[in-house]
């Protein structure tokens, strides 16, 4: 048979492809494969971690596809559509990130194979669409209702997102941190989302990550200032001021010069009058913790100011910067104070408690028993090095999203590869009723989804052609729940084992891997810009 593409005659039943667009969409899927399997060893439970080392010698340890992908120096323009994709499935699930981009890797496989058998990428490109539909379709059948008042639920699917991660030891500490702060931030009865900026983390070095804490309050990664003034403050009255306690300075031009000593003498002592009556003010409001926001063009607090403030038993915490201030406001139920006439006891927030901690070799300030708290909490995350703090705070940050999923979708689905190679024989079984090129692409489409399996027991060193056909036939026999457990090394019922992901990352992995690749298969040129 003559060679195709070169106006040999083959069959005229199937499309030709121009040698130009065969030659782009054949880089373009390989691009799109090389970075599928560059991440692909770091899927599941028993994946690898990456080490990622930027051009300025930090280093990074982590198994998380979009934070791998997102350091990676991507050239290639469809490559980038899957770094893309991984963003995008960080943003509408949190997790699966490397699940989307290693199902979109394996849709591309099956294109490549499609177009070798002379189907034109438009005809790939609609039958894909309408399998990921019917996927989502079925998806929804297998899916098991949640209420949020069922905790073991919320803690079951926190464990399964955290047992990928570096810091896996620890998911029975961090599970309990996570579910407990979406609950607190939300109503269970009427959400549907969760604002995670509701949610603060802070770092702190020292300690393990079993220090980690859920505090039902505010901390400030600042320490007091004021030598003299107190650390400790019971019945607190908190107030957050935007003005400065300082001598107000003269603009940039101009310029005060003072001529002899009885001139500076009464610079000073107006200077310190000046603070002392905005000192009283304060006091006389009642407020004994004082918060100040950073100011750029002057001391927030002058040294003299600290000291009145110390003499007065009000607790100062500086330099808070202008993003929290919403936060605070919202956690302590005060109003931020931007001049002195405001000053009055009404703008202040009330705790039980304000003090200054010692956390490893520096100190933060907490605020804990606020009197009419707002749907706000922080999470102090603790850690012995910088690497694995990263990847405690990024290991949260994902567990808090799959919470958030079940809030938004309030329903569960097996994990260990169940639902995918289900979908498989589901979406092949349809197949068969289909007549035409849709049929083939169809089955490609199921045949990709079981690379998620495939991947599974391949990282977890059983065999994964054995694997995935046992799976398969006990799909077949009707045991929807059977998916490979890791831990063991066989197969069983995933539900026993508690492994469960929220039907929402799953839903949105195949929605978005296949919008992916559908774009993907329409190019058929790439021009290049000045």
């Amino acid at each position: 048979m003559a060679e195709r593409g070169k106006g040999g005659s083959g069959s005229k039943s199937e499309y030709q492809d121009k040698e130009k667009p065969r030659e782009i969409r054949f880089s373009n899927i390989t691009a799109a494969k090389a970075v599928a399997d560059a991440i692909r060893t770091s899927l599941g439970p028993r994946g690898m971690d990456k080490m990622i080392q930027a051009s300025n010698g930090d280093v990074t340890i982590t198994n998380d596809g979009a934070t791998i992908l997102k350091q990676m120096q991507v050239l290639h323009p469809a490559a980038k559509m899957l770094v893309e994709l991984s963003k995008a499935q960080d943003i509408e699930a949190g997790d699966g990130t490397t699940s989307v981009v290693v199902i979109a890797g394996s849709l591309m496989d099956a294109c490549a194979k499609l177009l070798a058998k002379g189907i034109h990428p438009t005809s790939i490109s609609e039958a894909f669409k309408k399998a990921s539909v019917k996927s989502l379709e079925i998806i929804e059948g297998l899916a098991i209702p949640l209420d949020l008042s069922d905790r073991e639920s919320l803690l079951q699917s926190a464990n399964t997102a955290l047992s990928s991660k570096v810091v896996s030891q620890y998911s029975n500490i961090l599970s309990p941190i996570a579910v407990d702060a979406v609950l607190h931030v939300i109503d269970p009865a009427k959400a549907t989302n969760v604002d995670l900026r509701d949610i603060r983390i802070f770092k702190k070095l020292g300690g393990t990550v079993e220090d980690t804490e859920l505090i039902e309050g505010l901390v400030f990664d600042q320490k007091t200032h004021g030598a003299t003034g107190p650390n400790k403050v019971e019945k607190a009255k908190v107030g957050l001021i935007q003005f400065c306690i300082s001598p107000p300075k003269t603009d940039m031009d101009n310029s005060v010069i003072v001529s002899d000593y009885t001139q500076m003498d009464r610079v000073l002592r107006e200077e310190r009058q000046y603070i002392l009556d905005i000192v009283k003010q304060i006091k006389k409001a009642g407020c004994n913790v004082l918060l100040v926001q950073k100011s750029i063009l002057r001391d927030a607090v002058s040294d003299l100011a600290l000291h009145f403030l110390a003499k007065m038993k009000i607790m100062v915490v500086k330099d808070i910067e202008r993003d929290d201030i919403e936060f605070i406001v919202k956690s302590l139920g005060c109003r931020p104070i931007a001049s002195l006439d405001h000053f009055v006891p009404e703008a202040l927030g009330s705790a039980d408690l304000v003090e200054e901690v010692q956390i490893g070799s520096s100190k933060i300030v907490k605020i804990t028993g606020i009197a009419n708290p707002g749907k706000t909490v922080s999470v102090l995350i603790r850690g012995s090095n910088k690497l694995f703090l990263e990847e405690a705070d990024r290991s949260i940050h994902d567990a808090l999203c799959v919470i958030r999923c079940l809030v938004k979708k309030r329903a569960l689905i097996a994990g260990g590869g169940a639902p995918e190679i289900e979908l498989a024989l589901r979406l092949a079984e349809y197949a068969n009723t289909l007549a035409g090129m849709e049929q083939y692409c169809f089955r490609a489409f199921a045949e990709a989804l079981e690379i998620i399996p495939f991947t599974l027991a391949e990282n977890a060193g059983l065999n994964p052609i054995a694997t995935v056909t046992e799976l398969r036939n006990r799909h077949a026999k009707g045991e929807r729940t059977a998916g490979i457990n890791v831990r063991k090394g066989a197969i069983t019922n995933i539900l026993e084992e508690n492994v469960v992901q929220p039907l929402l990352i799953t839903n949105s992995a195949i929605h978005l891997a296949t919008e992916t690749v559908c774009s993907i298969m329409k190019i058929d040129d790439i021009v290049n810009c000045m």
